[in-house]
């Protein structure tokens, strides 16, 4: 379980390492040259276009691309998991997959023999696993015997199976994988479409349409839906939505994302409708609502055509699009084939099992909120269904729609109670209670009922400090965030750090005038700012560097350090910037001249470089007092470090706290600094803890500590320090009456020598 939480938290920081990649670099594993299996997933929310990408990498390989591979095989996890029989990993591949005429036994002795040359590939990971544990392989040929589909999934993760070939995986991103991958080489993830990318979809959508000119301006118009447009599968539901409208001649969109859904299925079912069908295709559309939730509540959205209700419902299904159809391949030529069918798009049924919950008559009023579950302290027992409390919530407020009445045979009576329902809950809220994501659900949901006493109720009980660190804030949260705290007359403080905002969401958000500070990442902030600076936006761009916060600041990778430095260097341009706009001479950013802790953990791999390039800005810092540079996997800046350091001392006049603990300083690192400390004028606290200062070393610090008057505080243990050193640091030590506590057991210095000392004088500590 900790394995699995670590490799969830290493996955956070990895994604945070936002760099844009090549399709033809997806297999490129740079630092691995063994040949064991290698586990490459690629992350998605659902609609984000996983399988199209799956697609395009086999229509690459086909092509010419990807020429390392002699074998890809590509499986979609919600068919494999579906038939209950065992296969061999001969019957998985050239069975199941694809069925040579002839030399299948040549072509699997190849593929045992160089593993290196086969992919395969597994999309949509979620379809294989339940509630229940993932199986191991127990078998004891596991090539040859007769396994589950997840057990032979297993094999090849636990590289007892095929060792040496590259398995791919696609997931979403709270799709349990890391309980049964142990290791990944590479994550991916992809984001969905930035705004000029939307722009270009709905674009080539309307293309060759009589409203290719209109098209565009009216999705653009209702922002909302034009923020879940970062999604392909919502845009091209979107688009199909805009065309509908523009053809009947109406002139706006549906505001709420439950009205277009609402809108699709009315359109959908209704085209073809006559007065005879009515009745019946409430009935079916009843019946594959209640299909939809019963697969979602065991996280599936596929299943044999044989167990569908009835022949009327899978018609209807299939008749409408909200089905597909697929053929289970077949094991043997005597075997009767099978055939499947799935839901045509998780949006579909997600709505649908919306609409089953609202509609199902065995569901008692005040039994629909815990499908919302905004109080409950386990994790979400429905995220998989991620959309559905949304549009239940909708639904609910929408249920004297016009759209809603010709799906549903509901009366008033029923919807008003739902609805009283809905708002007792909400009003018994502690909203500023909730955890971030809970938070932002609820946001979401309330949004989609477009009901102002809701939006207003919630906007006014948020909590002042807002933070949304660690939660990925998608375009459409960001603009249902930005329009309830518009509507609040608090003042509030952001924390969107590691959040993956985008720039345009950024700045709307601290834009808003009771937004009077934020925390965000400072490479999206600094971006932001060239951004504003380059459309000549100051006033905007002089109010968001006054709402700025970067204290604390925690330097862990070399980007970090990179930003920072950027930041500096912004301050620069901010000088000629507010002198062009007002006249003033001199501007400082706050966030820079306020910075007051710094912590520096870049560990040993980039702990010299990253130090040798935060040196040259230290001194843009005015404010800062504590500098830390001790870290749980040490930074070992060594003495060329120390000696850089030291050369900047006078430069940090407010310096109250400096940790060098676990940095691999010698005498010779100790005696640049104790050259320089004296510089330190403000210097109250200073840790040398676990270093490499032997006895020189110590000779120099203790030269210099009557100097050092505003030192209360000495750490140098678990150095290499004998009793000869620790003799001269009691010496200096009764000449510096300001000082409060030495800290300096060494495992050299005799136990005996150290407990003499501390008779001589008490503030020296064992």
């Amino acid at each position: 379980k900790n394995s699995a939480k670590a490799m969830e938290k290493e996955l956070v920081t990895c994604s945070l390492q936002e760099t844009a990649i090549d399709r033809s670099q997806i297999f490129q594993i740079p630092q691995r040259k063994d040949l064991e299996t290698k586990v490459i997933v690629v992350l998605g929310k659902a609609g984000m276009g996983k399988s199209i990408l799956i697609q395009k990498i086999c229509q690459d390989w086909s092509n010419g691309e990807f020429s390392q591979f002699e074998f890809v095989f590509w499986f979609d996890c919600k068919q494999i998991s579906l038939p209950e029989k065992q296969y061999s990993l001969k019957e998985l591949l050239l069975e199941f997959f694809v069925k040579p005429q002839e030399g299948s036994k040549e072509i699997f002795e190849y593929m045992l023999q160089n593993p290196d040359k086969v992919l395969l590939i597994f999309d949509g990971f979620k379809g294989l696993h339940d509630h229940e544990n993932f199986p191991r392989c127990s078998a004891s040929q596991p090539e040859k015997d007769l396994c589950s589909i997840k057990e032979l999934l297993s094999g090849l993760i636990q590289k007892k199976i095929l060792n040496g070939c590259t398995l791919l995986f696609t997931a979403r991103p709270k799709d349990k994988l890391y309980q049964y991958v142990s290791k990944v080489d590479k994550t991916l993830e992809i984001v969905g479409f930035s705004p000029q990318q939307r722009e270009l979809y709905i674009t080539k959508y309307f293309e060759e349409s009589l409203y290719c000119d209109s098209a565009l301006k009216l999705i653009k118009e209702c922002e909302y839906l034009f923020s879940h447009c970062y999604s392909p599968v919502m845009c091209r539901f979107v688009c199909f939505l805009c065309e509908t409208v523009l053809e009947m001649g109406e002139k706006s969109l549906p505001s709420t994302l439950t009205e277009v859904f609402l809108k699709f299925f009315q359109q959908k079912i209704m085209f073809m409708q006559t007065d005879v069908t009515t009745t019946q295709n409430q009935e079916s559309l009843a019946t594959l609502a209640r299909v939809a939730w019963c697969l979602g509540e065991k996280h599936q959205s596929a299943m044999k055509s044989d167990l569908i209700p009835s022949k009327e419902v899978k018609e209807f299904a299939l008749k409408y699009g909200f089905f597909l159809p697929f053929a289970f391949p077949r094991y043997s030529d005597s075997e009767e084939e099978e055939f499947g069918s799935t839901f045509s798009d998780f949006v579909i049924q997600n709505f649908l099992c919306a609409l089953h919950l609202l509609l199902a008559e065995e569901l008692k009023d005040k039994n629909l909120t815990k499908y919302l579950s905004f109080l409950s302290k386990k994790k979400k027992p429905y995220n998989w269904l991620d959309l559905m409390p949304r549009f239940l919530a909708g639904l609910m407020f929408l249920q004297d729609d016009p759209y809603f009445c010709s799906l549903s045979n509901e009366d008033e009576k029923q919807s008003t109670k739902k609805q009283k329902t809905f708002l007792k809950y909400i009003r018994r809220l502690q909203i500023n209670t909730l955890c971030p994501e809970r938070l932002l659900e609820l946001l979401c949901c309330v949004y989609e009922t477009q009901n102002n006493y809701l939006l207003q109720h919630v906007a006014l009980r948020l909590d002042p400090e807002l933070s949304f660190l660690g939660i990925v804030l998608t375009p459409p949260d960001v603009h249902v965030l930005h329009s309830i705290l518009k509507r609040s007359r608090k003042e509030f403080s952001l924390d969107l750090r590691n959040s993956s905002i985008d720039m345009q969401g950024l700045q709307a958000l601290v834009s808003l005038r009771n937004v009077t500070s934020f925390r965000a990442s400072l490479s999206d902030t600094v971006r932001l700012w060239k951004s504003l600076e380059q459309t000549k936006d100051y006033e905007l761009l002089k109010a968001s560097t006054e709402k700025f916060v970067l204290d604390p600041f925690k330097a862990k990778t070399m980007k970090d350090i990179s930003d920072l430095s950027d930041l500096v260097e912004m301050q620069e341009k901010m000088m000629n910037c507010v002198q062009e706009a007002s006249g003033c001479t001199s501007y400082e950013i706050p966030a820079i001249r306020n910075l007051r802790k710094l912590e520096f953990a870049l560990g040993p791999a980039c702990g010299l470089e990253g130090l040798l390039k935060l040196v040259k800005i230290l001194a843009a810092f005015p404010s800062l007092q504590h500098l830390d540079l001790d870290a749980l996997s040490e930074n070992g800046i060594g003495d060329e470090g120390a000696k850089s350091l030291s050369e900047v001392f006078p430069t940090l006049t407010s310096l109250e706290t400096l940790n060098l603990s676990q940095n691999k300083i010698t005498d010779l690192g100790a005696e640049n600094l104790a050259t320089a400390l004296p510089s330190l004028s403000s210097l109250k606290t200073l840790s040398l803890y676990n270093n490499n200062i032997c006895d020189f070393g110590a000779e120099n610090l203790a030269k210099v500590l009557p100097a050092m008057t505003s030192l209360r505080v000495l750490d140098v243990q678990y150095n290499k320090i004998t009793g000869v050193g620790a003799q001269q640091l009691t010496d200096s030590l009764r000449k510096c009456p300001h000082m409060k506590s030495l800290v300096m057991w060494n495992p050299t210095i005799p136990y005996g020598v150290l407990e003499y000392l501390q008779q001589l004088d008490s503030r020296i500590s064992v």
